[in-house]
């Protein structure tokens, strides 16, 4: 089973993917691999996830793009394919293992030449950054603790309209329960409120797979 929207049931979900892009052989090949890593393979993206991040990135135009928490690397295949000619993907990971998985779909998907993987913790990649607005998009899904931090270092360097994207922004309903403490959920109820009201991006909170906010530069 591919992880899907908690807001659908499975015929819904089925029916939504019946409506969109076929997935192809290597995203097929993908999920299916990341599946048999066990319960771990939740924090693979929604198939409608990344299509719509193809298609977000190919609509942007997006030359340069950054990935904070790559894991196998479904999220990652489905920016660097929107991508525009000469575009380029920096992911950011701590894990060898799970991104040799990643690396394997990159080669067999022929975009491998457009990403750079750093295995380092993220904030000393994203430190490491040129320190100006060159950014056209950056997708965060890692840690939930670093996701302030993460946006910290990466609206900056975001150009004016550029995108920041935030995956597990709902944490599975969680966020509505004040009595929850659910894995992360307090940390992503500070992150929520904190962009929100962040006066150098306007953002929209997405009801896509567990939750998707959108932060547009100004």
């Amino acid at each position: 089973m591919s992880p899907k929207s908690f807001l659908l049931t499975g015929e819904l979900h089925d029916y939504l993917l019946a409506h969109s892009s076929p997935l192809d052989d290597v995203q097929r090949e993908l999920i299916a691999e990341t599946a048999a890593l066990g319960p771990v393979s939740g924090m693979q993206v929604a198939p409608e996830q990344g299509a719509f991040l193809t298609i977000l990135t190919a609509s942007l135009g997006v030359l340069r793009a950054v990935e904070v928490g790559t894991f196998t690397g479904y999220s990652s295949l489905c920016i660097a394919r929107g991508l525009a000619p000469g575009g380029t993907l920096l992911c950011c990971d701590v894990s060898e293992e799970w991104t040799a998985i990643a690396r394997r779909a990159w080669q067999r998907a022929g975009v491998a030449d457009r990403i750079s993987l750093r295995i380092a913790p993220a904030l000393e990649t994203l430190r490491a950054l040129p320190d100006e607005p060159y950014l056209d998009l950056a997708f965060v899904d890692a840690d939930k603790g670093g996701y302030r931090a993460y946006a910290e270092e990466l609206i900056p360097r975001l150009r004016p309209g550029g995108l920041l994207l935030v995956d597990n922004v709902l944490w599975g309903g969680s966020v509505l329960d004040p009595s929850s403490t659910r894995g992360d959920v307090d940390h992503i109820r500070a992150f929520n409120d904190w962009l929100v009201a962040e006066p150098r991006v306007e953002t929209v909170m997405l009801p896509i797979a567990d939750g998707l906010s959108l932060a547009r530069r100004r």
